[in-house]
Order: structure tokens, then sequence, then C-alpha cells
């Protein structure tokens, strides 16, 4: 007989926060789930691994460790975790040892909707005038522009930082891909699945997928959930 983890912690990206996760978590709620949202500062990849560290710490019994974006660079770190199970990458970083973000970033092919901006006293923002075309063109216009006004800036430094042994060689892996991204390179996404050899869902959307297409993202996180134990 299959043990399904019951444990779930959500981990969001740069320029959002933990609220995004909202239609997700109530799906995963009403499927039993016990559902944690980390709250992440963004200031550093070092102190957001932590900060989800602490989260997990607090669980009785294994989890599903999810990220989006930025935040999959953040589980990849606190997925070493003997708590985290399995991991699922929504729209994600998935970096390996030695790699940064920064030079991850620069591989991507140019596109024009992308509005990732050049450091700032130490932050990185993301345009507001691009924020619903380039970050999540898939949701109504008053949302991206709430989202847009609460986005919360990424440290410049986690950009920089030089990633350890990834989690993603010791844990069975999911991987979400964006078709309609423009925040992260869809082809960089799913070079990334490939040589994590993680199961790969290619999902219609935009890079917030999770908040325009929380039952499929769902259902991911729900296979992982009953087949990362076995």
């Amino acid at each position: 007989m299959k043990t399904k983890v019951i444990n779930i912690v959500l981990v969001h990206g740069a320029f959002a926060d933990g609220s995004g996760w909202k239609p997700l978590y109530d799906i995963l709620k009403k499927k039993g789930y016990n559902v944690k949202v980390v709250g992440n500062s963004n200031f550093g990849l070092e102190e957001d691994a932590k900060t989800t560290a602490t989260v997990l710490d607090r669980l009785d019994g294994p989890a599903i460790l999810v990220g989006h974006s930025y935040g999959g660079a953040i589980i990849t770190k606190a997925g070493m975790s003997e708590k985290v199970a399995g991991l699922v990458y929504v729209a994600a970083f998935a970096p390996d040892a030695g790699e940064t973000l920064g030079a991850l970033v620069a591989t991507f092919a140019p596109d024009p909707e992308r509005g990732i901006l050049p450091p700032e006293n130490g932050f990185v923002w993301y345009d507001k005038a691009k924020f619903h075309k380039g970050f999540c063109a898939d949701i109504p216009i008053d949302l991206a522009e709430f989202m847009a006004d609460a986005q919360v800036p990424v440290s410049a430094g986690s950009f920089g930082y030089v990633n350890t042994e990834p989690a993603w060689k010791h844990k069975p892996s999911w991987y979400c891909v964006a078709m309609e991204d423009h925040t992260i390179s869809t082809d960089s996404e799913r070079l990334w699945a490939k040589r994590m050899n993680a199961k790969t869902t290619e999902i219609k959307g935009s890079h917030v997928l999770f908040i325009s297409q929380p039952e499929k993202v769902a259902a991911v996180i729900e296979d992982a959930a009953k087949n990362s134990l076995n």
C-alpha cells in the first residue's frame, strides 16, 4: 500500500509574497493536506533557506517542498532537510552546484516583455509597466496592478550566490513548465527539468501559473505527495 505525504510547504519567489499561493492552498486544504506557506524575506538565499528550514522543522512527518521562480533556488538548498520527501518546481530556478542565478539569467533568450530591472540600492525590482504582460499576463489586470504595487524585491546578492549541492540530486523531483513564461525562459525550464530527471508537466500559462492554473499545479503536487515515498 502506498504512503501519501500529508505535509505541503509552499515557497514564494521574487517580486511576490505568500498570498499568491491562496488559490492553490485552498485546493490542497480541501483535499486534506496540511499546507504551510513560507514567508521568506527575499533578503538572500542563505537566509531564505533558513526560514524555510524553520517551517520544515516544525512539521510532524515528511513534506513535499514546492518552490516558485526564485523559490526554486531556495528549495534546492533547503530541500536537503531530512523532512523533505520530494520537490516540486513551479516555473522555478533549479541551480546546480557552483552555479549562480545571475549566470542562469544571462543565458535566457531576449524577451521584450521581461521586466527584471537592474539592481537599485542592493535590491532587484520588476518594472511595473511590464508587470502584467511579463509576469502574469493570464490573470486580471487589476490583480496584476495590486501585485506590482505589493511586490517584494529580491536581494541583488541572491543572484551572485554560488549554489551548493542541490537537493534535486537526492530527492525525487517534479517540474511544472510554464509554456507562456516571459520572466524565466521556457526553454531554460525544460532544460533544468531534464537534467534533474524530474517528472515534467507542461502547463499553458504565465510565470504565475500557480495562480492562473491552480488545479493543474495542485495535481502535480498531489502526484508528488502520493509517489515520493514509494
